[in-house]
């Protein structure tokens, strides 16, 4: 399984919506600035793009030399419509400042320095050294996941619904009202099984069912052979 270090690096360089925080400034949704673009550095920092006229802008570039703390809270919202459809949060607390020299018409750069960092997604709650944030690696097939779901979805929503019979216990088509992808990493098919009887609402009929590959996958094609696979054992 990927681990909460990879997990929470994926996320803050996937397309997820983010919000930059600033304790002190107005909690109003104009103050509460999304960056245009996310990347991290080598040793774990992390740049953020942003409108010059921001509140996070003026409160870092007012700070200069003093620490500035914000908090960056990314939310993972699933590509494809399922109960539940927020797959997880991450958030890095540290300190900001303005990134000498460098700056768009419009738009500043800004540095944050990671002091905690922590993830609570499909896999669990966990909390991340800024060391095992600033070594680890994004999955590799983070960029391509939400096309690879729909795509999923769309144009092979029968043979994802066939997997149920690979959990056992005499399960078929029948008993699942809806049956979705829900998330693809390097590891395996994380499926959402939304059962027809029980009462309640889908979300309290729902489960995940995580569906392994034998060994980790590096590229696309990698994951087709590995696709084709599982789809065969369960037809099987």
């Amino acid at each position: 399984m990927p681990s909460a270090a990879e997990r929470t690096r994926t996320l803050v360089q996937s397309t997820c919506s983010s919000v930059l925080l600033v304790p002190g400034l107005r909690a109003a949704g104009a103050d509460r600035p999304a960056p245009e673009v996310r990347t991290v550095g080598p040793d774990g920092e992390v740049f953020l793009l942003l409108p010059a006229d921001s509140p996070a802008v003026r409160a870092a570039t007012h700070a200069q030399d003093d620490d500035l703390a914000a908090v960056l809270e990314i939310t993972d919202v699933a590509p494809v419509s399922v109960p539940n459809r927020i797959r997880g949060r991450a958030w890095i607390s540290g300190w900001l400042t303005c990134v000498p020299g460098v700056a768009e018409p419009g738009r500043m750069l800004l540095r944050l320095e990671p002091g905690e960092v922590s993830v609570d997604d499909l896999w669990g709650a966990d909390h991340v050294e800024p060391e095992a944030f600033a070594t680890a690696s994004a999955d590799p097939l983070a960029c391509h996941e939400t096309e690879l779901l729909q795509h999923l979805a769309a144009g092979h929503g029968d043979q994802v619904r066939g997997l149920g019979t690979l959990l056992g216990g005499g399960h078929d088509d029948g008993d699942y009202e809806q049956v979705t992808p829900l998330a693809l990493d390097r590891f395996g098919l994380r499926v959402r099984f939304t059962r027809r009887h029980g009462g309640g609402s889908p979300a309290d009929r729902s489960f995940d069912a995580r569906f392994e590959f034998p060994q980790p996958v590096r590229d696309i094609a990698g994951l087709r052979a590995e696709m084709h696979r599982l789809f065969e054992s369960a037809a099987s």
